[in-house]
């Protein structure tokens, strides 16, 4: 039997799961992501951000109001289907359509009618990396080409994603609609890949026990409907596909699928660096399974492979755009400030950016000492230890965006969904 290492962590969650049959925490999420979406359409200086708070403040009120309902309900008859899980994921699923995938098919038409404030910068990078790549097979422009641009347009001249993110603007290169805008692939892809992690998850061996499947709904709800995911995905969405197929590498590994988890996971990659540390950690938790070379061919090949064209198309504009832009060497300078540790220390503190740098590094040496000396055995463990280590990463990094924080918040709620599915007798390899 493999040792379940996550049982406090998925013991904690199912405490918090109990209270009124999980409709609790439930009808707070939702009221909260209310106010948090009012307050956003009110106040944000981002267009696009007003305009998904006016359609999310909305949907999350409803979603409220049912849970609210499933509440009373289930105060009068404790067994009332109307306060199951069969209908916490309705509500569940309403509330992810009204607050991410309306406000993405709302802000793509107004974008094509001509509404210019309908989308975050990243979506314009992405349609321009995916012109680039049809038209010269490379989606990334050269440092002497950033530099021709006028300064205005030079930070958009930089694509600091992987080679494959340029695929979601490919649709746009071919014909300019509202349903060819990039964030309309991203939630496809988003939604697909969640419904793999669902589909795993359920399909694992063992009881199906209500804590295993309210464990399920609650790392759904972290991706679909927080607000901080929802958001994302309807003004900018380049994060969500990452995230959900390493949510789907995570959840095949708890399936006992190396394989096609590294092929997940390398997909990911492909698309943005924020995979590569996931990569790393289920290759490791490979390892311990003796799948370590077959997990790696897809995790670590996937994006080596996407790397390898534009690599030999242009090199340099490749290192311009992956690594000397996001190391703050481009011609222009990352918008992404956050007032978070690494951000502060950088800015406040002489050579704070040398400072904040070696609390990384240190960071990523504690974390490659612990893989050496105690890999982990389980996904739910994997899943922990990327969600802490990417939560360290972001706090630290002098450059960093809010929302990145979906990425750890998303692996840690996960993973007692996880453990649940490792439950069972396993012969160790």
């Amino acid at each position: 039997m493999i040792p379940d290492r996550t049982a406090p962590a998925a013991r904690r969650w199912q405490a918090v799961d109990s209270a009124a049959g999980g409709l609790a925490l439930d009808l707070g999420l939702y009221a909260v992501s209310a106010v948090f979406a009012g307050v956003t359409a009110a106040t944000s200086t981002l267009l696009p951000h007003r305009a998904w708070g006016a359609l999310a403040a909305v949907g999350y009120a409803l979603a409220a109001l049912a849970a609210t309902g499933q509440f009373l309900a289930r105060r009068r008859h404790a067994g009332t289907p109307l306060a199951g899980l069969p209908a916490r994921w309705a509500v569940t699923g309403v509330a992810w359509a009204t607050t991410a995938l309306l406000p993405v098919v709302a802000q793509s038409i107004q974008r094509a009618a001509g509404r210019t404030d309908r989308a975050q910068e990243e979506v314009v990078v992405v349609e321009q990396a995916g012109a680039r790549l049809a038209e010269h097979g490379t989606p990334y422009l050269g440092h002497d080409a950033i530099a021709a641009l006028p300064p205005a347009e030079q930070l958009l001249g930089y694509t600091p994603y992987q080679p494959g993110m340029a695929l979601f603007g490919l649709p746009r290169a071919a014909v300019d609609a509202w349903w060819t805008d990039a964030r309309v692939w991203f939630a496809l892809v988003t939604a697909v890949a969640l419904a793999g992690v669902v589909a795993t998850l359920r399909g694992t061996p063992g009881p199906d026990t209500p804590g295993r499947a309210a464990a399920l709904l609650r790392g759904v709800q972290a991706v679909a409907v927080l607000p901080i995911c929802a958001l994302t995905l309807a003004t900018g969405g380049d994060d969500l596909p990452v995230l959900a197929l390493c949510l789907l590498a995570l959840a095949l590994a708890a399936a006992g699928r190396p394989g096609r988890a590294g092929v997940a996971v390398g997909v990911a990659g492909a698309l943005k660096l924020f995979a590569w540390p996931v990569a790393v950690v289920l290759v490791c938790w490979a390892a311990t399974r003796r799948a370590g070379l077959r997990t790696a061919l897809g995790a670590l090949g996937l994006p080596a492979v996407a790397l390898l064209p534009v690599l030999l198309v242009d090199r340099d504009a490749l290192v311009e755009n992956v690594l000397r832009f996001p190391l703050g060497h481009g011609l222009v300078t990352s918008p992404a400030q956050s007032p978070f540790p690494g951000h502060l220390i950088a800015g406040a503190l002489p050579a704070g950016r040398i400072v904040a740098a070696a609390l990384l590094a240190a960071v990523g040496v504690a974390i490659a000492v612990r893989l050496l000396r105690r890999p982990p055995r389980t996904a739910a463990t994997t899943a922990l230890i990327c969600g802490y280590g990417l939560l360290a990463a972001i706090l630290l990094m002098p450059a960093t965006r809010f929302g990145y924080l979906l990425y750890p918040v998303a692996l840690l709620v996960l993973a007692p969904a996880l453990a649940h599915a490792e439950r069972r007798p396993e012969v160790a390899t």
